[in-house]
């Protein structure tokens, strides 16, 4: 039986369906590992063998996925041939070179239609048990030629899907990239539909060996007995070759 690990625990991960994650990060700390983890156990729970992920990817292509999630022991070429990873490559289809990409409106429009058939044509068993994942928005906002506006209303057509199918939507955003701009509209929808925050930052203190970041896990609503809650964790992690440690501050000596 694998440990759950401090991530694990703050997510909780054994109630993840129909909720909304949003990883944000920054250039100095990458959520990426966490992104990883979150596509590894969806794929990866034998007693949810009906789990589908649909992953759109405007950061990267199958290529970089495949390779780093099998360093984790996930074939994620395998999970494709079986239908349970559905892979959308916007570096391919939506950003190619020039002037001729499908961005803008029609693009994202024609993105969600193909998602919601993807999902429709599943059997049954397997249209509540699907993770929609999206690498980046930040990325997502660029191949939209800048408009806010057609992202947020991307964001809401996918959240329909929870409401629709008892989909879950995982969201990775790169915060920095609005530093100057305050707090966005963007930034600020995305934080509303959250069930779970998750921010990777770096530590206060600067750079350490041993440690490579900061993990802050605000999951909203967690059901304590006959009322529900937040709950707040924050913990540091070190990214291995194929694994990340998790631990306390102050734990290590």
């Amino acid at each position: 039986m694998e440990t759950r690990s401090l991530l694990d625990e703050a997510l909780g991960l054994q109630h993840l369906t129909g909720r909304v994650l949003l990883l944000e990060d920054c250039v100095e700390t990458s959520a990426a590992f966490v992104l990883h983890h979150l596509l590894k156990h969806s794929l990866s729970q034998p007693l949810h063998s009906s789990n589908v992920v649909v992953f759109i990817a405007f950061a990267q292509p199958f290529s970089h996925y495949d390779r780093i999630l099998r360093k984790l022991g996930c074939n994620l070429a395998a999970q494709r041939n079986d239908n349970k990873f559905v892979f959308f490559d916007m570096l391919r289809d939506f950003c190619p070179d020039g002037d001729n990409g499908k961005g803008g409106e029609g693009g994202l429009v024609s993105l969600y239609g193909k998602i919601l058939k993807t999902i429709s044509a599943l059997p049954q068993e397997n249209k509540n048990c699907v993770t929609v994942m999206i690498d980046d928005v930040s990325l997502m906002e660029v191949a939209a030629k800048g408009s806010t506006n057609l992202v947020l209303d991307f964001l809401h057509y996918c959240h329909t899907l929870i409401s629709e199918f008892g989909c879950s939507l995982v969201m990775l955003n790169h915060e920095d990239i609005y530093s100057g701009m305050g707090r966005p509209t963007l930034i600020l929808q995305m934080e509303y539909l959250a069930d779970i925050l998750i921010k990777a930052e770096p530590l206060a203190t600067g750079l350490a060996s041993d440690v490579h970041g900061q993990l802050t896990v605000v999951n909203r609503s967690v059901d304590d007995g006959e009322r529900s809650r937040n709950k707040l964790c924050n913990f540091h992690f070190k990214v291995k070759e194929n694994s990340v440690e998790y631990f306390y501050p102050g734990s290590r000596t």
